[in-house]
């Protein structure tokens, strides 16, 4: 997959003109509005509403999600090469389990038994995409569908729930409001340097502009796509095993859906699908924009349970891309 608004000619001097208003706004509509609409959401939800600015509200929209933002930050690596990984919802709810099973038996089992699984996972996917050349909607649909199926046969089918012992330190990993934020916040930090700042970002950016050009610079294309399934993987499984810590518990019925709401704020934060261009930053942007919408349906709309959250969410990423294709052909102009 390719993004047309990196293989567009670039103007010279001879065909040069002033650009227009929508030319020069176009590209910060697609980096920042995330960002604006989140200002503009909060603003006005806190002049409305004298639940929403309280600290247990703010708390309990950040410390109950955390997690769960892993899932996107893992996204918009695979997404930024154009791929897509629809496997991490049940990774999720796979490392969730592997996390409890493993804290009967140490901290760092339960720490080290996810990440393993959820490494090793992804490298496969990566593997298959990258040198099979399957596409990967494909391969992460057999994911989401195979993980499913482990999930069921470690647990007896949803018999058999593991439970974190009461006085394990793997408890404290998900205990309260600041512990899930700073993990969070320093894993997102990580893969801001990672994005922007090294040459593994770069060869992301280049691929997904265009990968036939990244192949013909030298750039190692099929080494960066099983490291960003291998990176995918291995955040959701140590989201779900840190949420695991956070429940007490491996519970097998969660993470239905998030790999949606990953991919929908990935793409709201301004990532495009089609590749090559987006940031963490901008992840950041769309997972809190996304998190306050809920809350404010939660708190309005709660008669009409998660449907309506289902469908705000389908509906932010119908306009979103809608959005990102008109941004695409005005940047075409340019």
């Amino acid at each position: 997959m390719t993004s047309t608004a990196l293989t567009t000619p670039a103007r010279t001097a001879a065909d040069a003109s002033p650009l227009t208003l929508g030319e020069r706004i176009a590209p910060q509509i697609q980096r920042r509005g995330a960002l604006a609409v989140l200002v503009l959401v909060v603003a006005i939800a806190s002049a409305t509403s004298s639940t929403f600015p309280t600290w247990s509200n703010i708390s309990s929209i950040l410390g109950n999600n955390a997690f769960v933002w892993l899932l996107a930050l893992g996204m918009t690596f695979v997404i930024m090469t154009g791929g897509i990984d629809l496997s991490v919802g049940s990774m999720y709810a796979l490392g969730g389990v592997l996390g409890a099973y493993g804290s009967t038996h140490g901290t760092w089992l339960a720490i080290l038994l996810p990440l393993a699984v959820g490494a090793a996972w992804g490298t496969v996917q990566g593997l298959l995409v990258a040198r099979a050349r399957m596409a990967p909607f494909i391969v992460s649909l057999v994911g989401l569908l195979g993980l499913r199926g482990l999930l069921q046969a470690v647990t007896d089918e949803g018999a058999t729930t593991y439970l974190v012992p009461q006085h394990s330190a793997f408890r404290s990993l998900g205990a309260g409001t600041w512990t899930p934020v700073l993990i969070v916040a320093a894993l997102f930090a990580l893969g801001a340097l990672l994005l922007h700042r090294t040459g593994f970002g770069a060869t992301l950016t280049a691929m997904g502009g265009n990968e036939n050009a990244a192949l013909l610079l030298g750039l190692p294309v099929a080494r960066a796509k099983v490291l960003v399934y291998l990176l995918s993987g291995t955040l959701a499984a140590a989201a779900g095993a840190l949420g695991g810590a956070r429940l007490g518990s491996g519970v097998t019925t969660l993470g239905v859906g998030y790999e949606l709401t990953a991919i929908a704020s990935v793409v709201i934060g301004g990532t495009l699908l089609t590749g090559g261009s987006g940031s963490v930053g901008g992840t950041v942007s769309g997972v809190l924009l996304l998190a306050v919408i809920h809350n404010l349906i939660d708190h309005y709309f709660s008669q009409y349970g998660s449907a309506f959250t289902d469908t705000v969410n389908g509906a932010f990423l119908a306009v979103v891309v809608l959005m990102q294709a008109l941004l695409s052909r005005t940047q075409q102009l340019e």
